[in-house]
């Protein structure tokens, strides 16, 4: 009987070098500096557009723009941090459950 147990070694159980939380709270960083950088970039092209056509090529609305999307997307990172329920999904996601 002991000849059983010695022929057969126990293998340890393969587990993720994260954990759970720390994945999602990575996931919502990654999610939150994407969106940082894609509305920053909207807002700015539509500053730049406003700014060629309405205001005489000024630099303001450029700014303007840069800092509704930046503004945006701050906010929609803060309620994601807020919500800590899970990974963020868009609202496409959300209806389809």
């Amino acid at each position: 009987m002991a000849e059983a147990n010695e022929s057969k070694p126990t293998v340890p159980v393969a587990r993720s070098t994260k954990p759970v939380s720390e994945a999602l709270l990575n996931e919502k960083w990654d999610r939150a500096i994407s969106s940082l950088i894609v509305r920053s970039s909207i807002g700015l092209g539509f500053g730049v557009v406003l700014s060629v056509l309405l205001f005489k090529r000024r630099a303001w609305p450029a700014w303007v723009g840069l800092g509704f999307g930046a503004g945006r997307a701050y906010e929609e990172a803060d309620s994601a941090f807020r919500r800590g329920d899970g990974p963020v999904t868009s609202a496409v996601h959300q209806s389809r459950s």
